[in-house]
């Protein structure tokens, strides 16, 4: 895939799909740019903005957007859950919700 193509799917699945699904799912957050801060933090492992200079779509090195991508689909496929992910991000950004993260 190339970046473009790997830009494209990004926007595709945090601006449409998840969004979409967040009507019918118990998400925490249901806007784009809420995904995109939590798939882009699990997939550096920290606050994305610590290490990835804005945009971070663009800026991200391509092996974080596809970690990430493949953690946003992972959500959507129902494989990773989605409150632990924004859990661990809000960790990262010091607005924990407490222990057991």
């Amino acid at each position: 895939m190339t970046r473009k193509e790997l830009e494209q799917r990004w926007f595709d699945l945090t601006r449409e799909t998840m969004p979409f699904l967040a009507q019918d799912r118990d998400w925490p957050v249901r806007f784009d740019h809420c995904f995109q801060r939590i798939l882009l933090d699990n997939a550096s492992g920290a606050k994305w903005s610590e290490t990835i200079p804005a945009p971070a779509y663009r800026n991200a090195p391509t092996a974080i957007l596809q970690q990430a991508i493949s953690l946003g689909e992972a959500v959507v496929a129902g494989e990773q859950d989605l409150v632990r992910l924004n859990d661990r991000s809000l960790n990262w950004r010091g607005k924990s919700k407490g222990p057991g993260l």
